[in-house]
């Protein structure tokens, strides 16, 4: 039996209730950061107690952006001939904008696959040496090939497959109806027209010709995912078969089939796609939530049902884009009436708060489910009301998974103008400091219900207060972003992504026994925490990945000193002893 097929084997088990097996875990506590000294550092727990004993950890820098690691410089953001090309946002010759980085065992070694969230994006792989004591170096880094799917646009969040691969991801995708619709540039966000470097097109001097020809919207917003082979090679591949939104992350189940996929932005989704065959992506079944609320109160809680939106394979989609297919090709529009209605053959559609009356054209369903997802699964009766929908984790325990919404608003509150050309089906206050959800799962790993289990508070701090600059409780939560769970020991990891919510962003332990919350790591100033990600196990050693993305980029620019103090650090929290 090859690792694979025992990876599968082992990972299909049906989950076995572990709670009472389970085992305790504290933190020592990082206090809040008071002061402009500790505004400007990384600050994580020092030590851990692990059922009674206690375990010296901490931040552990693998590097920043710009590093140079043996022949490859970290983060470097290259074009289809591996030429560099500066970040778009920051002008810095290496992304400051690392996100998920994983942990990844192959054979007798261990690498590391990272993610740059810029246009073109990245992701490097770099090899890691474990000592005896769990200290993690990097020796080597390159980046991985995009080649084939002329780039990688924006990957956020990301996961570790239970067959030990990356699954990373494309956030905000462009609009196809506006591509196609445009007259001149200036009809063209700001925001694609980096990505054309990739293909050696300079933004300064292209025509909008030019943008068209390198620039094909459906070829970006998938699921990604990256194998690593026993030699050291990376090998990338797109997952069209499920579906195309601004993806935070995608998240396999134990049965190697189920994924649910997270839709950031205003106006998205909740997404499960279903493969054919186990450990496979490539082709499947995709599913859209329709969120049927039960109760407004807080954060609120709701039944949920699953909207068929079809089956579909990678190559089949990859085809049709790669052939040229436009929007106009897959609809009809007409008008949307002042009160969301529709002439009579078209469906509303209130995706990325969007109003629109659209008809799919015959035989262009299966296509369109795919490359225009969220449009599809409006039309179709799924809810396409979320805001900001981000991270998502597992607790094999109780079969529950935990769904992260950055902030409670726009379409997301009762009657908001997001809602037009949609239900209204959820109805919650607005809460711009958001909250975890935990949703309930069958024996067949569908969520079935949602309710609030941790809600950010709104809290106004006097000028002039230790706590002014913060909009939302500094004991709570704000704008929660990436989770992970730690497996057998009831905690929840809460990062966050937040500007005004938290001057300093954190990183909170929550027991869902106790329901008490630690600090476990706080982020310089402008910074977001990303990449939390709970490994039990790597070389006998526990990790809890963790990197700081864009020091003083979001907020407090004014802040910095020197433009190194800018890029990002990778790193982990840790290493605790293995905890398997």
């Amino acid at each position: 039996m090859n690792i694979r097929t025992a990876l599968l084997a082992a990972t299909a088990l049906v989950a076995v209730p572990l709670t009472s097996f389970a085992g305790d875990i504290s933190f020592a506590p990082v206090p809040f950061a008071k002061t402009d000294a500790a505004k400007r550092q990384v600050a994580a727990s020092a030590s851990a107690t692990i059922d009674g004993k206690e375990a010296a950890i901490g931040f552990r820098l693998l590097a920043r952006s710009g590093d140079k690691i043996g022949s490859g410089t970290f983060g470097m953001l290259v074009d289809k001939d591996g030429n560099g090309v500066a970040d778009a946002s920051s002008g810095m010759d290496a992304s400051p904008a690392p996100d998920f980085t994983s942990l990844l065992p192959v054979g007798d070694k261990l690498y590391s696959v990272t993610h740059f969230e810029s246009r073109p994006g990245a992701m490097y792989l770099s090899e890691l040496k474990q000592d005896a004591d769990g200290m993690l170096t990097p020796v080597s880094t390159k980046p991985i090939d995009f080649t084939a799917y002329s780039g990688l646009w924006v990957p956020c969040a990301g996961s570790v497959t239970p067959w030990n691969t990356h699954l990373g991801s494309e956030e905000y995708p462009s609009d196809a109806r506006t591509w196609e619709a445009a007259q001149s540039l200036d009809d063209i966000s700001d925001y694609d027209k980096p990505m054309v470097r990739f293909l050696g097109v300079d933004p300064a001097t292209m025509t909008l010709d030019d943008f068209r020809a390198a620039y094909k919207p459906y070829r970006y917003g998938y699921p990604t995912e990256v194998s690593v082979s026993a030699d050291g090679n990376g090998t990338a591949t797109k997952h069209f078969a499920m579906g195309r939104v601004a993806v935070e992350l995608a998240k396999v189940m134990p049965d190697n089939k189920t994924a649910y996929i997270t839709d950031d932005g205003t106006n998205g989704g909740l997404y499960m796609f279903v493969a054919d065959q186990a450990g496979d992506l490539s082709a499947g079944t995709l599913y859209a939530a329709r969120w049927r609320q039960t109760d407004g109160s807080g954060a609120g809680a709701a039944d949920l049902d699953w909207v068929n939106l079809g089956p579909a394979d990678d190559a089949t989609v990859q085809k049709a884009i790669e052939g040229g297919v436009s929007f106009s090709d897959l609809f009809e529009t007409a008008e949307i009436g002042k009160d969301g209605s529709c002439p009579e053959g078209f469906l509303a559609s209130n995706a990325a708060a969007k109003a629109e009356c659209l008809k799919v054209k015959p035989g262009m369903e299966a296509v369109a489910s795919r490359v225009e997802t969220r449009r599809f699964a409006s039309m179709m009766g799924a809810t396409t009301e979320f805001r900001k929908m981000e991270g998502i984790a597992y607790n094999p325990a109780t079969n529950t998974a935990y769904l992260a919404i950055s902030s409670i608003e726009k379409g997301m509150e009762d009657g908001a103008k997001h809602d037009k050309g949609g239900r209204n089906d959820i109805r919650l206050a607005k809460n711009k400091c958001g909250a975890v959800y935990e949703l309930t799962l069958d024996g067949g790993y569908r969520a079935t219900r949602a309710t609030g289990l941790v809600t950010g508070r709104p809290s106004a701090y006097a000028e002039g207060s230790e706590y002014a600059g913060n909009s939302c409780e500094i004991d709570g939560i704000a704008n929660p972003d990436n989770l992970t769970f730690i497996t057998g020991h009831d905690t929840l990891i809460i990062g966050e992504d937040t500007g005004s919510g938290h001057q300093n962003d954190v990183v909170w332990a929550y027991n869902l026994t106790s329901g008490e919350m630690t600090r476990i790591l706080t982020s310089p100033y402008g910074s977001e925490t990303t990449s939390v990600y709970w490994y039990p196990n790597v070389g006998g050693h526990a990790y809890m990945t963790a990197v700081i993305q864009h020091p003083y980029g979001e907020s407090d620019s004014d802040k910095i000193k020197e433009p190194a103090d800018a890029r990002a650090y990778v790193g982990y929290i840790g290493p605790f002893p293995a905890m398997d």
